[in-house]
C-alpha cells in the first residue's frame, strides 16, 4: 500500500518531469523568445499561463490559511487581488500591449523619454520581484519540508534548482507553456479536496455552495458559519464573521493589493506574449475565469479547515490526537506547549493560556489530512502547491533577469552588446536572483501571503501611477513621473522596513500612521506618488510633441 510520501514522490516526479520536458521542447533561441515568447502565444494558453503566474503560493497555500484565522478580515485578499486583476485587464493591459515593448521599464523609459526614468523603474521592478519571489521560495520549502520529509532549507534548495533549470533554458517561451501545465495541476489539486470535504461536511459537492450550507449531523449540524462562530466563542477566539481590524486599515490593504496587482511587472509582461491587442483582451478574460475557480473556492476551504481544526484538536488529550498532528509537529509549523500540565490541548484566544501555535501557511496543505481524505489526495495538494509556487517564481525571475539584461545593460549601460551576450547576462541574472531569493525564502519576514502583500504595496506605490498617467495623461512629463515613483517607493519601503525589520516590536495599530498597517501602506504611498507627480509635472515643460502623439496612438482603437 502506497503511503502519502510515496504518492507525493510520484506526483512531484511526474509533474516536474513534465515541466522540464516542456522547457526542453520550447527552449528559447532568441531574445524575443526569451523575453516575450515570440509574441505568438494563443489567448487561451496565455490565459492559463497568466492564471498560473498570478495564483502564487500566496493564493494556493497562504490565502485560505489567513482567512481561516482572520475570518471576515481576510476578505481583503480576495477583494484586492481579484479586483486588481479586473483593473489590470480592463485599464492597462490592452494599452501596454499596443505599446509593443518587452517590459514595464521599457514603457516607462520610452514614455517618459528618460534613461533615469528607466533606471528608477528597473530598481522598482527588481525590488518588487525579489520581495514577491521570496514568498514563493518559502512556500516551496514548506511543502517539501512536510511531504518529502526534509527540512525547510533543503526544500528551498530543491525548489531553487528546478526553477533555475526551466527558467534559464526556456525563458518566457518555456515558462509560458510550463505554466499552462502548472495551472492544470494546481487547479485540479485545489478543487479535488475542496469537493471531497464539502461533500463530507455538507453533502453538497460544490464548495462555494457548501460554504453557505448546513453541516451534516456528524459535524454538529447548523449552518457552517454559525457553527464556526459558536466554536470560536466557546474557545475565547474572535468571532469568525466579525472583523477585528479597523475599517481604514481594511480599506487601505484592499486598495494596496488592488492597485499593486495592476502594477505588477511579472503579470503585465504576460500580455506582451500574445500577437496583438485583441488577443490581449481575450487572454485577460480567459485568465479571469481560470482565476475565479480558485478564488471563489478559497473562503469555503478556509471555513472547512478552521472548523475541522477546532473540532479535532481543541480540548483533546495530546496522546489521542490524530497522526497528522504529530507529522506536522515535526516540521515545527504546529506546536503544542502543555502550560498547565494536564496533557490536553488548550486552544484559546488568551495568549497567556493558549497552548497551540499554528502556522497559517499549513492550513490548506494539512486540510485533507485533518479531514481524513485518501493519501493520494493529500499528495495531490502537495504537487499543486509546488506548481503554484514555482510557476510564479519563474515569472518573477524572468522579470528580474529582463530588468538587468535588457533594461539596465542593453538599453542603458551597454547598448553595444550582442543578442547572444544579452541572453547570457539574462541567465546569469536569474542565477544570482535565485540565490538571493533562496536566502530570504529560508529566512522569511512573515507568512507567505504577508510577504507577497508587501510586494503588492511596493508595486502600487511605484508603478501604478506612472503607468496610468503615462497612458491617460499627456501632460505628465519625466520630472513628474520620476519624482512620484521615487517618493512613493521610498516612503512605502521605508515604512515596511521599519515595522517589519527595524522595530517589529512597534508593529501595532497604535504606532501605525493613520492606523494603516504595513500591508496597506502601499495605497498611501500610491497617493503620495500621484500627488508629487502631479505637482512636479506642472513645474516643468510639457513632454515633446512626439511623446504626446505616442500617448494618443496607444489609446487609438485598433490592433497591433
Amino acid at each position: 500500500m502506497m503511503t502519502v510520501q510515496l504518492w507525493t514522490y510520484l506526483f512531484v516526479a511526474l509533474s516536474f518531469g513534465l515541466y522540464i520536458g516542456i522547457a526542453i521542447w520550447s527552449r528559447a533561441g532568441s531574445t524575443n523568445d526569451f523575453y516575450v515568447a515570440g509574441s505568438g502565444v494563443s489567448p487561451l494558453a496565455n490565459g492559463m499561463a497568466t492564471a498560473a503566474d498570478w495564483m502564487s503560493a500566496a493564493s494556493f497555500i497562504s490565502m485560505a490559511g489567513l482567512i481561516s484565522f482572520l475570518g471576515r478580515d481576510g476578505s481583503f485578499y480576495l477583494m484586492g487581488w481579484t479586483g486588481g486583476y479586473v483593473l489590470l485587464a480592463l485599464l492597462l493591459a490592452p494599452y501596454l500591449r499596443k505599446f509593443g515593448q518587452y517590459t514595464v521599464p521599457d514603457f516607462i523609459g520610452d514614455r517618459y523619454y528618460s534613461r533615469s526614468a528607466r533606471l528608477v523603474a528597473v530598481v522598482c521592478a527588481i525590488t518588487v520581484s525579489f520581495v514577491y519571489v521570496c514568498g514563493q521560495m518559502q512556500g516551496a520549502g514548506i511543502v517539501f519540508s512536510r511531504f518529502l520529509e526534509v527540512d525547510i532549507t533543503t526544500g528551498v534548495f530543491i525548489g531553487m534548482g528546478i526553477v533555475f533549470f526551466y527558467a534559464v533554458l526556456g525563458g518566457m517561451k518555456g515558462i509560458t507553456y510550463t505554466q499552462v501545465a502548472q495551472y492544470c495541476v494546481l487547479i485540479f489539486a485545489y478543487l479535488v479536496p475542496a469537493i471531497f470535504i464539502s461533500m463530507m461536511m455538507t453533502g453538497n459537492p460544490i464548495p462555494q455552495l457548501g460554504f453557505g450550507s448546513e453541516l451534516n449531523a456528524d459535524y454538529g449540524g447548523g449552518y457552517l458559519l454559525d457553527r464556526l462562530d459558536n466554536l470560536s466563542a466557546e474557545l475565547g477566539l474572535a468571532p469568525y464573521t466579525e472583523g477585528q481590524r479597523s475599517t481604514q486599515d481594511v480599506f487601505f490593504i484592499t486598495a494596496a493589493l488592488m492597485f499593486g496587482t495592476a502594477g505588477l511587472p511579472h503579470v503585465i509582461i504576460r500580455f506582451f506574449t500574445v500577437p496583438g491587442v485583441r488577443a490581449a483582451r481575450k487572454s485577460a478574460a480567459y485568465a479571469l475565469i481560470f482565476i475565479a475557480l480558485l478564488y471563489t473556492t478559497a473562503p469555503a476551504i478556509a471555513a472547512f479547515a478552521k472548523t475541522n481544526l477546532l473540532t479535532t484538536v481543541s480540548n483533546t488529550e495530546y496522546q489521542a490526537l490524530p497522526e497528522w498532528f504529530y507529522t506536522w509537529e515535526q516540521t515545527g509549523l504546529i506546536q503544542f506547549s502543555d502550560l498547565n500540565g494536564d496533557g490536553a490541548v488548550q486552544y484559546t484566544g488568551d495568549a497567556s493560556t493558549n497552548e497551540l501555535t499554528v502556522n497559517r501557511d499549513i492550513m490548506v496543505l494539512a486540510n485533507p489530512e485533518i479531514a481524513g481524505l485518501p493519501d493520494w489526495v493529500i499528495a495531490l495538494v502537495a504537487a499543486g502547491a509546488l506548481a503554484a509556487a514555482l510557476s510564479t517564481a519563474a515569472g518573477l525571475l524572468l522579470v528580474i533577469s529582463t530588468a538587468v539584461s535588457h533594461d539596465l545593460l542593453k538599453r542603458s549601460l551597454m547598448p553595444g552588446i550582442t543578442e547572444k551576450q544579452e541572453l547570457l547576462f539574462a541567465r546569469i541574472a536569474i542565477f544570482i536572483a535565485i540565490l538571493i531569493a533562496g536566502y530570504f525564502g529560508i529566512n522569511p519576514p512573515g507568512f507567505v501571503a504577508e510577504v507577497v502583500a508587501f510586494a503588492f504595496g511596493l508595486a502600487a506605490a511605484s508603478f501604478f501611477p506612472a503607468i496610468v498617467t503615462g497612458i491617460f495623461f499627456q501632460r505628465m512629463n519625466r520630472q513628474g513621473a520620476i519624482s512620484g515613483m521615487v517618493a512613493g517607493f521610498l516612503f512605502t519601503s521605508g515604512y515596511i522596513a521599519y515595522f517589519k525589520l527595524i522595530a517589529p516590536e512597534s508593529n501595532s495599530a497604535e504606532h501605525w500612521l493613520f492606523g494603516i498597517s504595513p500591508e496597506g501602506i502601499g495605497a498611501l504611498g500610491m497617493l503620495l506618488n500621484m500627488l508629487v507627480a502631479l505637482i512636479v509635472c506642472r513645474l516643468y515643460a510639457a513632454p515633446p510633441q512626439h511623446i504626446r502623439e505616442l500617448v494618443d496612438s496607444i489609446r487609438t482603437p485598433g490592433d497591433r
